[in-house]
């Protein structure tokens, strides 16, 4: 089983200590690595020819300066959350990890800067947070390329508003999951929304809640924007590996979509999860001790533990057939797919916007948060899969794949595809956290 992002953090702050001596000084080695340019770091252009490269590895040792108390401690990440409508500043902060005391000075400071005060929904924040909480640094790029910064400098936090004129990169990030895929990415300098998005790209092929193992390799290519050399935001991921165990599984972006570097697409008629990372805690049974009831009866759907507020997605297109509170269900939304296929969605603490009886919603689309409510002990998703109204095991079921690449799009899927697929070939193997 994987664990999620705080708790592995929470595990390497208490234990870090008690690691050997060759141990503590490869993971500092590995943290201290700079974020922007350094070592391990050089462009490629996109279609630069590299078969003919010289390649050379160097290795040195490194002295690192002794902390001192105004340090900030190695294991921090990187964070970009989408702003949606309603969002206020202090929801945001609060997504991104950063500590409540914190968040009051970030707010007091934003009063000052309405581009950060007052968000607007489509845009995004992107800040690098200390296991702690604490904020090292935050962008927010507002209209007419008008960015504001915050920045740590020593024990205060500076802000600087500017209009600004982007640069676009493509990044090439790799590394080995030990723990969990969000983890390495932390570790590898990867924002942890790609996390979610390489996990959708291969569900049809990987069980991102049960599949994953030790030694894993995953490898990204995606888009990022930089001003003066420093990263703004992020944009489209480009290309994508995973090597799961010794099965390779790779995507290419084209068209909005993403396919095999063959032409198969990877978009599913189904999703295999609703949610994007969570536990499986009680599974489809005939026969299951109802902690509520106290007796013993059928659960004919599948129970994802997850807090509360937690958004759950559409696992196809649909419309919506039923959306209220109903029974031990809670509140409970039901949806109507294509054919005989309908999924349930239980135990929710509120509806997702514009999810109302005959709305036709996308596959994705977050159509309510998890709750308790209704015959639930703790906050929990409870999801049905059913054909023609009878609950069937979703865990157990071959669903419906997508629609390939068509004919006429062919010649162009090959020329933009062949360059994504050799840029993976490059660094595939290689743990490397910066190779832009």
């Amino acid at each position: 089983m994987f664990f999620a992002k705080t708790p592995i953090l929470d595990f390497l702050t208490r234990h870090l200590p008690n690691l050997s001596p060759r141990l503590r000084k490869g993971l500092f080695g590995l943290l201290a690595l700079p974020l922007f340019g350094g070592v391990a770091a050089f462009a490629i252009a996109p279609d630069t020819d590299t078969d003919g490269m010289l390649r050379e590895t160097v290795t040195s040792t490194i002295t690192l300066p002794a902390a001192t108390p105004t340090e900030i401690a190695p294991l921090d990440f990187w964070r970009e959350e989408r702003v949606l409508r309603g969002d206020t500043l202090a929801g945001l902060l609060s997504r991104l990890g950063v500590a409540a005391e914190e968040a009051q000075r970030v707010i007091a400071i934003a009063r000052k800067h309405p581009a950060l005060n007052k968000p607007q929904p489509g845009r995004t924040i992107l800040a690098r947070v200390s296991a702690g909480g604490q904020l090292l640094l935050l962008r927010h790029l507002g209209d007419k390329q008008r960015l504001v910064s915050i920045q740590r400098q020593g024990d205060a936090l500076t802000a600087k508003d500017e209009i600004i004129q982007l640069e676009t990169r493509t990044l090439m990030r790799s590394g080995v999951v030990n723990t969990s895929l969000f983890s390495a990415m932390d570790a590898a300098d990867v924002p942890d929304h790609f996390a979610s998005q390489l996990s959708e790209i291969f569900s049809a092929d990987i069980d991102f809640h049960r599949d994953l193992k030790e030694g894993d390799q995953f490898s990204v290519l995606y888009e990022a924007q930089f001003y003066n050399g420093q990263m703004v935001q992020t944009g489209n991921l480009l290309a994508a590996e995973y090597v799961n165990g010794q099965d390779l599984h790779q995507a290419v972006r084209f068209n909005s979509r993403y396919y095999t570097p063959t032409g198969r697409s990877l978009q599913r008629a189904f999703l295999k999860s609703p949610m994007a990372f969570s536990r499986i805690s009680s599974g489809f049974s005939n026969a299951r001790y109802h902690p509520v009831l106290q007796e013993w009866r059928a659960h004919r759907g599948v129970d994802y533990a997850a807090p509360t507020g937690t958004p759950i997605r559409a696992i196809a297109d649909a419309t919506v057939q039923f959306v209220g509170s109903k029974g031990g269900y809670g509140n409970l939304v039901e949806l109507q797919h294509s054919g005989a296929y309908s999924t349930a969605y239980g135990h929710m603490s509120r509806f997702g916007k514009g999810i109302r009886r005959g709305a036709r919603i996308k596959q994705g689309q977050v159509i309510g948060f998890v709750g308790q409510t209704g015959l639930a002990t703790g906050p929990h998703l409870h999801y049905e899969f059913r054909i023609n109204g009878v609950q069937r095991n979703p865990l157990a079921l071959n669903l419906p794949t997508s629609v390939p690449l068509e004919a006429r799009d062919r010649a162009a899927f090959n020329l933009a595809s062949a360059p994504l697929s050799d840029q993976l070939r490059l660094i595939r193997g290689h743990n490397l956290s910066a190779f832009d």
